[in-house]
């Protein structure tokens, strides 16, 4: 395994008094419906279980669960906490991500030039059972043609006009930027001119690897590493519309979405647990290492900029991943949707200490 597990009490959970978990009562109950109802959630290398999760979410959907004090006695009757360290490092990573608000219309014009596109064709998905010898063994996707399977054209190809003609359109954009960091985040809300409002979500994506071009300003000397944040991001591309395609261009991978109900405009967009996420409550996590469902107590002293100036000490619950979040004590933290949510996730970049609760039905076996 690449991290020990340690039991420790719920006492030992720094600021655990505090906090208040009894919102995840919610998430709970969608993750209960999702794994009863509709398919149990894949069990990741960690080992525990959806149906082990759902024994305690049933528990949980009979519980009282109305005030800070309930909730926490609820988890520390059912729930033992275990502090995950990765091997070979003393603390765990968080990072956060947020639902872009992006003002859109129906129809192209000069002023909403820039497409946001459904899933083509002619993308199928990659696996072991139709990846071609040679094939890059990292991409999940490719285009079917006639004579065969080959990589999918990249962002430059798209954004140069190989996907026009074929009517995926789902709205235009009014910035190109926009629509780019709707593509990092994975979703978006589309507001139009008469006020009305859409949801879209990840759909696919070409295959090719993701770059992040914040890191690529850093490497070439552009931003410096501590300043390096979504709005410094913003700003250069603002400052340099003239090496926008240099910059952008760098990151190949190219994201489709595809329509989303919006059930709860104060919940996120359904994540890929199938619910909807909980703001300030949902995290992205390893899909291969943990089972979605499972709960982190998070503890990361040095952020602030989430919790009013106070460190980030929070019960959370495990309802995304993504390709950037790798390893067992990694996260994304889901700060909301619209231009404040993504203000509060674009500098979070923190040292964090990750601890797992375990029903308490299947604990035994990870002491």
């Amino acid at each position: 395994m690449d991290f020990r597990l340690t039991p420790v009490d719920f006492a030992q959970l720094p600021g655990w008094a505090e906090d208040d978990p009894s919102v995840l009562s919610g998430p709970m109950a969608r993750c209960l419906k999702q794994i009863r109802d509709v398919k149990p959630y894949k069990t990741g290398r960690f080992g525990l279980q959806a149906s082990e999760l759902a024994d305690l979410f049933s528990a949980a959907a009979t519980a009282d669960f109305s005030t800070a004090i309930a909730a926490r006695t609820f988890f520390e009757r059912h729930c033992r906490p275990f502090r995950v360290q990765p091997v070979g490092a003393e603390h765990g990573f968080v990072t956060a991500f947020y639902e872009p608000e992006v003002e859109v219309d129906s129809t192209p014009s000069a002023e909403f030039a820039y497409p946001f596109y459904a899933r083509p064709a002619d993308l199928i998905d990659i696996d072991d059972s139709n990846r071609p010898e040679g094939f890059d063994p990292t991409y999940a996707f490719g285009r079917s043609t006639p004579n065969g399977i080959e990589p999918y054209p990249d962002r430059k190809a798209i954004e140069q006009g190989f996907l026009v003609g074929r009517g995926l359109e789902i709205a235009w954009a009014r910035s190109r930027v926009d629509l780019f960091f709707a593509q990092v985040q994975g979703a978006a809300r589309l507001t139009y001119p008469d006020g009305s409002m859409k949801r879209i979500t990840y759909a696919a994506k070409t295959g090719h690897p993701f770059t992040g071009i914040g890191r690529r300003l850093v490497e070439m000397g552009e931003i410096p590493l501590e300043s390096i944040s979504m709005q410094a991001i913003r700003d250069w591309l603002a400052h340099h519309p003239e090496r926008a395609d240099e910059i952008i261009w760098q990151n190949q991978s190219y994201i489709f979405f595809r329509e989303a109900e919006v059930d709860d405009p104060a919940l996120g967009p359904i994540a890929a647990a199938k619910v909807a996420l909980e703001p300030m409550r949902s995290i992205a996590v390893d899909r291969l290492i943990h089972t979605f469902g499972s709960l982190f107590y998070i503890d990361s002293p040095s952020l602030k900029q989430l919790s009013n100036g106070n460190s980030f000490r929070r019960l959370m619950i495990a309802l995304d991943t993504g390709s950037a979040i790798i390893g067992p004590a990694r996260a994304d933290i889901f700060t909301g949707s619209g231009a404040l949510a993504g203000d509060l996730a674009s500098a979070v970049r923190n040292a964090a200490d990750f601890y797992i609760l375990i029903p308490r039905s299947a604990a035994e076996r990870y002491i």
